[in-house]
């Protein structure tokens, strides 16, 4: 799963590199600690191209009674999103990339006694990457809006596969104007960009258990425990 991430880059460092038509006036707050439930941004074909807006984390369902089911669905798995109705229609038509400059994992200790152990993880490559998602609006009895996204979940590569058995869906640049295309709507079109990233092409380091409490967010989280 994908239950932490990071995104350190300011609004127009993220405008620019996602090629987004609108620059909001505020800037984001730099956060690297990620958590379900906060607002983050993210990008949708608007209209006239990318669009940049400000989500929830955890996907509320448009037929929910209350937005607290967002807290149990912030991942999708990639083999269940096209056999479920709850997913079937944000894939086909809702689908979001959720930029982000790296993503955290745990790993299970052999002790049972001992604390998971977390690690930071990215691509090699890329500073500033997308995870793929779906999104969905949800009105209260009032009528107000609230958006939020789930990001998709993938078999792991074979350094991940060493802490997880699951990772999220990192896009390749290539492919990310064509999740977004609305036109591409058939399974096939979908499921060939809901692959592992790369093997070899994930900088992954161990890290303090400092992450593991939401309350802290600062750089040191994501430094390798042997620099620390």
């Amino acid at each position: 799963m994908c239950g932490r991430y990071t995104l350190h880059q300011g609004i127009r460092d993220i405008a620019k590199r996602f090629h987004v038509i609108n620059i909001p006036t505020t800037d984001i707050s730099i956060n690297y600690n990620v958590a379900p439930g906060q607002f983050m941004p993210v990008i949708i074909n608007g209209e006239n191209g990318k669009q940049l807006e400000t989500m929830k984390w955890g996907l509320v369902p448009t037929w929910a009674k209350n937005p607290h089911i967002g807290y149990r669905l912030i991942n999708v798995r990639d083999d269940t999103i096209f056999n479920k109705p709850i997913w079937l229609n944000a894939i086909q038509k809702y689908r979001v990339l959720i930029p982000a400059n790296g993503f955290y994992e745990w790993r299970k200790p052999d002790n049972p006694n001992e604390q998971k152990q977390p690690f930071y993880i990215r691509p090699k490559q890329e500073e500033l990457f997308g995870f793929a998602g779906v999104w969905a609006t949800w009105k209260d009895s009032e009528g107000k809006e609230l958006k939020t996204y789930s990001i998709i979940t993938t078999e792991p590569n074979k350094e991940i596969g060493k802490i997880h058995n699951r990772m999220p869906v990192i896009l390749y640049q290539k492919d990310e104007s064509i999740w977004l295309e609305s036109s591409y709507m058939s399974r096939d079109d979908m499921e060939s960009l809901l692959r592992p990233y790369e093997d070899g092409g994930l900088k992954i380091d161990k890290v303090s258990r400092d992450v593991n409490s939401v309350r802290n967010n600062y750089a040191k989280l994501i430094y390798p425990i042997s620099s620390q």
